[in-house]
């Protein structure tokens, strides 16, 4: 498959320094530490929201820095938790008086990363918290995880923390927002095809012409069974049965409804997909509040998507509507 890459090796570099240029008014690029943060630093009157993963799922992470979300963010390389001095650097970078949260995707190497990062930065009195975020319901555990993982959910993790943020919550506070939206965010994906790192030019996994991945991960984990493809209707049935059941919602309630694109599926696909679950949703007797379709976490150019639904209250509610802004502009 062709690609626009010079070298694999400065694939992540170049893209965050294209990241940086073209948002000069909102973000500060620090190349040493793969490190993207606010314009103008932390408010010392406000809880910092930090984020940072392997590279490939974008715009996760380091493209959803900017006001109302994300206060700093750093990049491993593809698929790959960024170094503990990267995620130290940017606590500390992102530290205020008000406090440090770390979100971190449930994924082993992002959990060794952040946890010694966040012993080191609390050895230096930086009050720093870290909470998991796991809303993939497919598996229990995988090749990279113990528990679920952490996908597309992360999204609605940052938006409404990102928000409470800015609002002047305490730590505690904007943890708990974190701790209330992640209890109540679920996701279940699906692959078409693989996707291709750069720096290995092939395929990580094999798929074949009439095959899907039913519960993919967003490294190109193993999902519940591979089988043969069915009409975008009965598919968008499967992910709607399998997260709508797993809290489970329950008629009344009021939701956000999110289909996320992994990477190689036009927005019109999507929009097929958003058609079926919404009639879903309603005779579910679900309330559909808010909605969310495009690209908010990636696999490279894998053709997929995953389907999230998020129960709402009149909190989170106006936490997603609060103004914010990124690199990404999906809002």
């Amino acid at each position: 498959m062709k690609k626009f890459v010079n070298d694999p090796a400065q694939f992540v570099p170049e893209f965050m320094k294209g990241i940086a240029q073209a948002n000069p008014d909102l973000l500060d690029y620090t190349p040493e530490f793969q490190m993207i943060t606010r314009k103008g630093g932390p408010s010392n009157s406000k809880v910092s929201i930090v984020q940072g993963s392997g590279s490939g799922h974008e715009p996760a992470h380091v493209m959803a820095v900017g006001p109302g979300m994300l206060t700093g963010a750093c990049q491993g390389a593809v698929f790959a938790a960024p170094p503990v001095d990267a995620c130290y650097e940017t606590i500390k970078a992102c530290a205020s008086d008000a406090g440090v949260l770390v979100l971190v995707n449930n994924y082993q190497g992002d959990r060794m990363a952040w946890d010694m990062a966040t012993e080191m930065a609390t050895a230096e009195d930086i009050n720093v918290k870290q909470f998991w975020i796991n809303d993939d319901v497919a598996v229990e555990d995988s090749l990279y995880t113990v528990g679920r993982r952490g996908v597309a959910g992360n999204f609605f993790v940052i938006k409404a923390c990102g928000a409470a943020a800015d609002q002047g919550k305490n730590l505690d506070e904007v943890y708990a927002i974190a701790d209330k939206v992640n209890k109540n965010v679920r996701t279940m994906g699906v692959a078409l095809t693989s996707c291709i790192p750069p720096a290995k030019g092939t395929p990580i996994f094999d798929l074949g012409d009439d095959e899907i991945e039913v519960g993919v991960g967003i490294h190109g984990e193993p999902g519940r069974r591979r089988e043969k493809i069915h009409s975008a209707d009965k598919i968008t049935e499967e992910l709607f049965e399998a997260v709508a059941k797993d809290i489970p919602f329950n008629s009344g309630d009021r939701i956000a409804l999110m289909v996320n694109g992994l990477g190689g599926t036009p927005i019109t696909e999507l929009y097929v997909i958003y058609a079926k679950a919404h009639e879903l949703a309603e005779q579910a007797g679900f309330t559909v509040v808010r909605n969310y379709v495009g690209e908010y976490c990636t696999s490279l150019e894998m053709a997929g998507a995953s389907l999230t639904i998020l129960r709402l209250d009149a909190e989170l509610e106006a936490l997603l509507d609060a103004p914010a802004e990124t690199a990404a502009r999906i809002f």
